[in-house]
């Protein structure tokens, strides 16, 4: 290990917490909100195709489900190895970290041949069973087709990207996500309605830009400026090491899989109970969504390594005090930009189309939709410290009760109660938002200071 690599490391049980949460929370933050500009900026731009924006925006909504099964799995080995990597740091270990690295590497090949052959295969039907219509489809076989070509890229650039940020290196994490959304940004419209390439052009640039973060990612990992590097005789797979990434990684995978089922059943209810335009508006919903929760997520995820590299070698105090601090941030953030969706609900609306319909249904639900976010901070900032503990079933536990035990059940309840009433699918969102926060809040405050006396 270099001397740079070797200080990397120890800063984060050294510095500053201030400074340290300042100089990775706030590149990976920002990393992160650029990422989302992939499917953003897609949106904007199809949702403004002449003649069929709204259909084609309904089309690409659907095709959600997919894309975030795909971006669940590089998580569930990314976020799974990268606090394990980093409490072996912590401890001394590193031959145990770079093969938790390795392992990981193999795992998401694995994980990229089986979801194409899978998806390809149930193409059609999933997408109609998750809310296409006859005049939506061919927008969201458009999409899909030529973004599962890129599955690959997606799963080295999201899994493995965290095992930078594991290192202390937050910086060149944020640069492998800026070249691919930088590129797509370009691309775009060129490709949209330059070359004319509509719905098909919006997903070439995506898969493109996918692939230039993914080599981006690789040739950092591979090396000598890499603490921790991927390395060939680590790339043998170790089941009992595999089994501690996926104790680990399941909690994550769990929050991103089950957004794939809530966007199945939202976008059923809003076809059975609306049509199109209520798929659609999903669309922009989830997108408004997404622009609150990527700051939030990416700045706790630039923070955890602090937590688990202080948790690996026994600074107990600095694990509290950065979590503390990490709370107040995300508390107030969250609330903040909530409140901004809350009231201007048609500034949103406009940023990705410009039928007066579409818009006057988003400045009605956008304002109930996201209610619940007002407090999703305490949420956020309590999970994530779960995970950077790696206490992966109190973890696992959290990410189901919002999505699966709340959300879901309420999504399908709700309207029956309302009589066929579609608001109820917008209802469900907020309900299931307060009371995960409310109880994940207390099952920490009982928790967490028995956590750091069992383990030192």
């Amino acid at each position: 290990m270099t001397d740079t690599n070797a200080q990397s490391e120890k800063k984060l049980g050294t510095d500053s917490i201030w400074k340290l949460m300042i100089s990775m929370g706030l590149p990976i933050m920002i990393a992160q909100i650029v990422n989302i500009l992939y499917s953003i900026v897609d949106r904007i731009y199809i949702g403004r195709i002449e003649g069929i924006g709204s259909d084609a925006l309904a089309g690409l909504g659907v095709t959600n489900p997919i894309i975030i099964i795909i971006s669940a799995f590089a998580s569930f080995a990314g976020a799974g190895g990268a606090p394990l990597a980093s409490i072996a740091m912590g401890k001394g270990e590193k031959d145990r970290a770079e093969k938790i690295i390795g392992n990981c590497a193999s795992m998401l090949i694995v994980f990229s041949i089986i979801l194409v052959i899978i998806f390809y295969l149930i193409k059609k039907p999933f997408l109609y069973a998750v809310g296409a219509s006859d005049i939506t489809y061919k927008y969201a076989d458009s999409y899909i087709s030529v973004y599962l070509l890129g599955t690959l890229f997606v799963q080295i650039a999201v899994g493995l990207n965290m095992f930078i940020t594991a290192q202390g290196k937050s910086g060149i994490a944020m640069a492998s996500v800026l070249i691919g959304a930088a590129t797509n940004i370009i691309l775009d419209p060129i490709l949209i309605f330059g070359f004319d390439m509509g719905v098909y052009g919006a997903a070439i640039a995506t898969v493109f830009s996918q692939f230039l973060s993914a080599v981006w990612v690789l040739s950092f990992l591979m090396s000598k400026r890499a603490s921790l590097r991927i390395k060939p005789r680590n790339l043998r797979p170790d089941f009992k090491l595999i089994g501690s990434i996926a104790a680990l990684g399941v909690s994550p995978f769990i929050m991103q899989a089950t957004e794939a089922m809530i966007s199945i059943v939202l976008n059923s209810g809003l076809q059975k109970y609306g049509g199109d335009l209520y798929v659609a508006s999903l669309t922009i919903l989830q997108s408004v969504m997404q622009l609150i929760t990527t700051p939030l997520n990416g700045f706790a995820q630039g923070v955890q390594p602090i937590m688990s590299y202080n948790y690996g070698s026994g600074n107990t105090d600095r694990v509290k005090i950065t979590f503390k601090r990490l709370a107040v941030i995300m508390i107030c953030v969250s609330a903040v930009l909530t409140l901004s969706a809350i009231i201007f609900p048609g500034f949103y609306g406009s940023l990705f189309n410009d039928d007066p319909q579409l818009i006057g249904l988003i400045e009605k639900v956008l304002p109930v939709f996201m209610f619940g976010m007002l407090i999703f901070g305490l949420q956020m900032s309590c999970q994530s410290t779960f995970i950077a503990l790696g206490q992966s079933k109190i973890s696992l536990f959290i990410a189901l009760l919002r999505k699966v035990i709340l959300l879901i059940p309420f999504a399908l309840i709700f309207p029956v109660i309302l009589g066929g009433d579609v608001m109820g699918v917008y209802y469900a969102e907020p309900a299931a938002d307060i009371i995960a926060a409310v109880i994940c809040g207390i099952i920490f405050s009982c928790t967490f200071k028995n956590i750091l006396n069992k383990e030192h």
